[in-house]
C-alpha cells in the first residue's frame, strides 16, 4: 500500500502530519512523534507580538523614557506568555532538525506588515523545510471592511513568499465573504498551499466574577465537516497543496480529509489525548481502511470527492443546508 504523498513539494510517506502544539517544545516529546511515524511537524506559531514586544524590550533598556512610548509596555503580551522568545523558537528548530529527520515546518502568525516578517528568512535558514503562515484576524472594528483585510492578507503572503525559497502555506479561517476567489488571489500572490482552517479559541464569560475567561477545548470530530465542505469546494477550482487541519481523529477522519481532496491532514487534539503514539496507531489504521477497501495508493482516494467528482456536488452547496433543514422530524 502506497501512503505516499506531495504537501508543499515535500514527498511525505503519508499524509499524517503533527500539527501546530505545544508538544514541539519538548525534544522528547519531538522524538516520541517521529518515532511514531510522524511525515512532517508543524511548529506552533511565533507571534508577531513577540517579536514586536522583544524589540520594545530592547528599546526600553536603552531608553529611560521609554514608557512613554506608544506602545505602552502593557499593550502588547509579556515575554514570559511565550513558551519560546523569537531567538529560542529559531534555535528549537535547529535542535529539531538536528534531533530527527523530519521535516520541520516553521510557522509565522500576524497580521500586519514590519519587522517581524524577517523571521521567514531566518527559519529558512535554521532549516525549516517549509513556512506555515498563520492569517488568524478578528476585526472588531465598524471601519474595517472586507477589502481591507483580503488585501492585507495578500500583501503579507506576497511579502512573505518573495523573502523566502521555502514553499509557503497560509492558513486561513473560514470566515471570508468569497473564500474562492480570495483563495485563488493568495496563491496568485505566491502561496503553495493551504490550510483550512484555523481554529478560533472563544472566549467565555464567567457571570459571578464578571471576567472573561480563556477557554481551551480539544477538537472533535464533528468539528471536520466544514473543513471537508472547502477542501472539496476548492480542491476542485484552485491548483495548491491543501492541508486539514482541526477534527483529524481516526483513520476514517483522515480518508474523509483526504477524498476531498487534502493532500495531508494534521493531527494535534487526538495527540494531546492519547499522546504522540497515537500518531503511529493512526498511520496503521489509515493502512488498514484503505487495504480493506481495495485502494492499491493514497493517490486512489485523493480528491475523489470534491466538488468535480463527487456523484452529489449539491451536497456542498446550498442544497444541502435546504434538504436538512427540512429533514427533521420528531419521533
Amino acid at each position: 500500500m502506497d501512503l505516499s504523498t506531495n504537501y508543499l513539494g515535500l514527498r511525505l510517506p503519508h499524509p499524517l502530519v503533527a500539527g501546530a502544539s505545544p508538544l514541539v517544545d519538548d525534544l522528547s516529546m519531538v522524538q516520541r512523534l517521529a518515532d511514531a511515524g510522524a511525515s512532517a511537524i508543524v511548529m506552533h506559531s511565533l507571534f508577531e507580538e513577540q517579536v514586536r514586544g522583544e524589540a520594545l524590550a530592547r528599546e526600553r533598556f536603552h531608553d529611560a523614557h521609554a514608557h512613554s512610548h506608544a506602545e505602552a509596555p502593557t499593550y502588547l503580551p509579556q515575554p514570559e506568555e511565550f513558551r519560546l522568545g523569537p531567538d529560542e523558537y529559531l534555535e528549537q528548530i535547529r535542535r529539531i532538525r538536528r534531533r530527527v529527520p523530519v521535516p520541520v515546518i516553521a510557522s509565522l502568525n500576524g497580521t500586519s506588515e514590519g519587522s517581524w516578517l524577517r523571521y521567514g528568512p531566518l527559519m529558512e535558514e535554521a532549516g525549516a523545510a517549509a513556512i506555515e503562515l498563520n492569517l488568524y484576524e478578528l476585526v472588531t472594528s465598524c471601519d474595517v471592511s472586507s477589502y481591507e483585510i483580503e488585501r492585507n492578507a495578500i500583501d503579507l503572503v506576497r511579502a512573505v513568499s518573495r523573502s523566502v525559497r521555502i514553499p509557503v502555506a497560509v492558513k486561513l479561517s473560514p470566515f471570508y465573504t468569497a473564500l474562492p476567489a480570495f483563495a485563488r488571489a493568495l496563491v496568485d500572490a505566491g502561496a503553495s498551499g493551504l490550510v483550512l482552517f484555523n481554529r478560533f479559541y472563544q472566549a467565555d464569560i464567567d457571570p459571578d466574577a464578571l471576567e472573561v475567561v480563556r477557554t481551551l477545548r480539544l477538537s472533535t470530530s464533528s468539528e471536520l465537516n466544514l473543513r471537508l465542505r472547502w477542501i472539496a469546494i476548492l480542491s476542485s477550482q484552485v491548483r495548491t497543496s491543501y492541508a486539514a487541519s482541526g477534527g483529524v481523529h481516526d483513520a476514517r477522519d483522515a480518508v474523509r480529509a483526504v477524498m476531498a481532496g487534502a493532500d495531508c491532514v494534521q493531527v494535534v487534539s487526538a495527540l494531546l489525548r492519547h499522546g504522540p503514539e497515537r500518531m503511529g496507531e493512526l498511520v496503521r489504521e489509515l493502512r488498514e481502511w484503505l487495504e480493506q477497501h481495495e485502494y492499491d495508493s493514497l493517490d486512489q482516494a485523493k480528491g475523489s470527492m470534491n466538488l468535480k467528482r463527487c456523484p452529489d456536488p449539491r451536497g456542498f452547496e446550498r442544497a444541502n443546508y435546504v434538504q436538512v433543514l427540512q429533514s427533521w422530524r420528531f419521533e
